[in-house]
């Protein structure tokens, strides 16, 4: 019974309803029928097309008609020559109504303005004529599609793979009395970091603040990373997790940054040291992908170079919000 449904899901999904006529009796049936592989090929094929139709229609290559008639001229084999319009009248004893349907419905499916596009600024995948041509090909010749698929990663490598701009030096980290109620987080690069530099650096203290704030660095209830992971289904003890003393993170400041110098006031209030842990292995990654740190320093109200009170931005000095 689950496989019969499995298989009606499926012919809902690529055929229109089908019905016959025995005398003057109109048939119907709630279970799967079973069709010749033909036709069932001939239905999957026309629906795929009909995608491949609209992408390729920026292009102005060829018509839904026009491609369908290649295929029949191209597909080899005893299969039945006829148009899928004329297959379908066969099958539904010349009743075009489930026919419209489908086809309306495969319209609304492609066209329809209140599907999701992505952002504003991506380009519209649904209808590129190359991301077409690759889906057809899949269907025909599966090897060449494949083909066509490395041919195009490789074209596009440069922007899915993006080297590294970080520094192949390990960051340093120093501690300078460091107090977890009133204390400055001291950053110092290799450069001036650029503006997406400045972003990334204030996206992550951001995301620290707020799990820190939820309470989500609590070293004293960190049962699945205590515990043994061999098993799939690990056990969880939420009484022990609810009973747990809470922690948080109480305040953060704006970052602060003087040419290649930058500073944060932060306020973590209670003793934790996993919160310090979690920043510092995000900005090791940030040090060696992205943008060169040569050391952070928990701590201390001064630090070399740094001048106070310092607000202009033509001495190289800005602040950002966090």
């Amino acid at each position: 019974m689950l496989l019969q449904h499995k298989f009606s899901s499926l012919l809902d999904r690529f055929l229109p309803p089908i019905c016959g006529r025995v005398g003057q009796t109109r048939v119907s049936t709630d279970f799967p029928v079973l069709l010749p592989p033909s036709v069932h090929r001939q239905a999957v094929r026309a629906r795929l097309s009909t995608f491949i139709c609209r992408a390729r229609g920026k292009g102005q290559t060829k018509t839904f008609k026009e491609i369908l008639e290649i295929e029949e001229r191209e597909e080899e084999g005893g299969r039945d020559e006829r148009k899928p319009e004329d297959l379908s009248t066969s099958i539904d004893g010349g009743n075009k109504e489930y026919e419209d349907q489908y086809n309306e419905e495969c319209d609304e499916e492609f066209t329809s303005e209140s599907a999701f596009r992505g952002r504003g600024d991506e380009k519209d995948y649904d209808r590129d004529p190359e991301i077409a041509e690759i889906l057809g090909s899949y269907f025909d010749d599966p090897e060449k599609g494949q083909s066509m698929l490395e041919e195009r990663i490789k074209k596009k490598r440069n922007k899915i793979l993006h080297a590294k701009t970080g520094s192949a030096i390990p960051m340093k980290v120093v501690f300078k009395r460091f107090d977890f109620s009133n204390s400055y987080i001291w950053f110092e690069f290799y450069n001036v970091p650029l503006p997406k530099d400045v972003t990334l650096i204030c996206d992550t203290l951001r995301a620290w603040h707020i799990i820190g704030r939820l309470g989500g660095c609590n070293s004293m209830n960190m049962q699945l990373s205590q515990s043994i992971m061999d098993s799939k289904r690990p056990r969880y003890d939420i009484i022990q997790g609810a009973n747990v003393t809470p922690t948080t993170f109480y305040n953060i400041g704006d970052l602060e940054i003087q040419d290649n110098l930058a500073r944060i006031w932060v306020d973590i209030g209670t003793s934790e040291p996993l919160l310090l842990d979690i920043l510092v292995n995000a900005l090791t990654s940030i040090s060696s992908d992205y943008v060169g740190i040569k050391q952070v320093v928990f701590g201390g109200f001064e630090f070399e170079n740094w001048k106070e009170n310092l607000t202009s931005e033509d001495a190289g000095c800005s602040t950002f919000k966090i």
